[in-house]
């Protein structure tokens, strides 16, 4: 009996793993998406501003706090709120910017599928301490 309720416990054990990876994101399939991101924000060793601003150290920096770029009056109003890019704060906004923050200089639509935002905010983390 008990040898028979092993192999049911190791796949739920499996499938849990999978499920933690999957929440996770991946960040090699996070860069390929965040080209729809690049004609506006830069990441990396050598980002700069652009349009929108650099985007390292995003994950835990509060919204509209880089001296160096000028954000509209509706991001601003954002950080005066106090609130922080942290994860799940990033996954809402990725969805659909615009219920966010509106009437900003972001015109993106937001990322649909909910595992390209998570992979996404995954490749994100790369550049974030």
């Amino acid at each position: 009996m008990i040898a028979s309720l092993r192999i049911p416990v190791m796949l739920l054990g499996i499938a849990a793993l999978g499920a933690t990876a999957l929440a996770e994101g991946n960040a090699e399939n996070g860069e390929t998406v965040f080209r729809k991101c690049r004609a506006c924000h830069d990441v990396g060793p050598n980002a700069r501003n652009k349009v929108g601003p650099r985007l390292n150290n995003i994950i835990g920096r509060k919204a509209a706090s880089l001296e160096d770029y000028r954000y509209s009056p509706a991001f601003k109003a954002l950080g005066e709120k106090g609130v922080v890019w942290d994860e799940s704060t990033l996954l809402k906004y990725l969805a659909k910017p615009s219920d966010m923050v509106q009437r900003s200089k972001m015109v993106f639509p937001g990322l649909s599928d909910e595992d390209d935002r998570k992979d996404v905010l995954a490749y994100l983390k790369k550049f974030s301490e």
